[in-house]
């Protein structure tokens, strides 16, 4: 950019009158246009150091101008811009909730430029101090992280100041699977309940909630005794919807038991029945698990009317119904299946997360390693 007139020339700089060093002027590019910018410093000499290196960095792109935008106007514009339909509902409510509720009152009213780690830390703190979980404290320096680093790559600022922020760490939840036993008696005590496949299958499988909730007959081979996973029920906006599973990983087919084949072909008579007899009250939607009308069963009914009755019915612990998810991967490993094997089945990400979830949970894995070694060495 070729200087303007008058750009860089050097003067006094004066307040009230009286002469308190030197001055030089020259401009930048923003968004909003070109904006003059100054560098003062108490000899000619200091000011012409100063100006040379800022010209040079405009030169170089390197200028970093967020004016006078503030944190809560950059984060609206952010959750607008760039998040609002490049993610599922759910993460953009996710992400909203985390700006509104807490980022914006707390920060809003900064300049996104005079943004500081101790701001961001002392923000933790209070959460915390509030009685706010460690986990959220967790998702709203994921949120405010990823918000910086698109100023950062915009032009704005010129560092993330939440990389120099260390979040709170969370405890690991101790999961509490079924053992052996267990699982057999829940099934068994599941066997005159209208969701027993659903039951069959979450313990078979280890598939999730919303996966089995979302499944579709369409989804399902009973001949082959394998079913494909491509959605799950989701929450938006305070309703329940079918939607497209987060990863590639989730995105799987599951080769089934034939326990759990046997059951799905019960099922799928029982529900015929019922659609026969109901008539033109059916709601045709093809899912696998639905209300007597058809629809989507609600998670929390789900939980509460037919999975805690279950329980107390069976007689077993009041766990949460993730927990059978656990019981799938636990009663695999104990078994002396390959983790690559449980990781693929359950759709985690990684190994390393199939792994870092269980492997604790089994001491006995430590004895295996010892008679390895021992068979190989002797």
């Amino acid at each position: 950019m070729a200087r303007g007139n008058g750009e860089g020339s050097i003067y006094p700089h004066k307040k009230g009158g009286k002469k308190v060093g030197y001055r030089a002027a020259y401009f930048v590019h923003t968004a909003d246009g070109p904006k003059r910018r100054y560098v003062s410093g108490k000899s000619r000499e200091d000011v012409a150091a100063k100006l040379t290196e800022a010209l040079g960095q405009r030169a170089s792109g390197l200028i970093f101008d967020a004016g006078t935008l503030t944190v809560g106007e950059y984060l609206e514009r952010w959750l607008k811009d760039s998040v609002k339909g490049t993610v599922r509902h759910g993460t953009y409510e996710v992400h909203r909730h985390m700006i509104e509720p807490h980022l914006i009152p707390a920060l809003g009213r900064l300049k996104l430029k005079d943004l500081n780690p101790v701001h961001v830390r002392g923000l933790y703190r209070e959460k915390l101090d509030s009685g706010l979980s460690a986990a959220t404290v967790r998702k709203i320096h994921s949120v405010l992280r990823k918000a910086l680093k698109q100023a950062v790559m915009d032009g704005l600022i010129p560092r993330n100041v939440c990389e120099a922020v260390k979040p709170p760490k969370v405890e690991r939840k101790e999961i509490t699977p079924l053992d052996r036993e267990q699982a057999r008696i829940l099934l068994e005590a599941a066997g005159g309940d209208r969701l027993a496949a659903l039951f069959t299958l979450a313990v078979h499988t280890g598939m999730r909630e919303g996966e089995l909730l979302g499944l579709k007959w369409d989804d399902v081979d009973l001949e082959r005794g394998v079913l494909r996973l491509s959605r799950a029920l989701v929450r938006e906006g305070g309703r329940v919807t079918l939607g497209d599973l987060k990863t590639a990983k989730s995105r799987r087919q599951v080769r089934l038991t034939g326990a759990a084949v046997e059951s799905l072909q019960a099922h799928l008579g029982r529900q015929l029945e019922a659609i026969e007899s109901m008539g033109s009250l059916h709601q045709p939607g093809g899912l696998v698990f639905a209300t007597e009308s058809g629809t989507l069963i609600n998670p929390s009914n789900l939980r509460n009317r037919s999975f805690k009755p279950l329980l107390k019915k069976a007689g077993l612990p009041d766990i949460c119904f993730h927990d059978l998810r656990h019981t799938c991967a636990t009663l695999l490993l104990s078994q002396g299946t390959h983790p690559k094997l449980v990781q693929e089945l359950l759709g985690h990400a990684t190994i390393a997360m199939t792994l870092d979830t269980y492997s604790h949970f089994l001491p006995s894995m430590g004895d295996q390693t010892v008679k390895a070694m021992e068979a190989a060495l002797a």
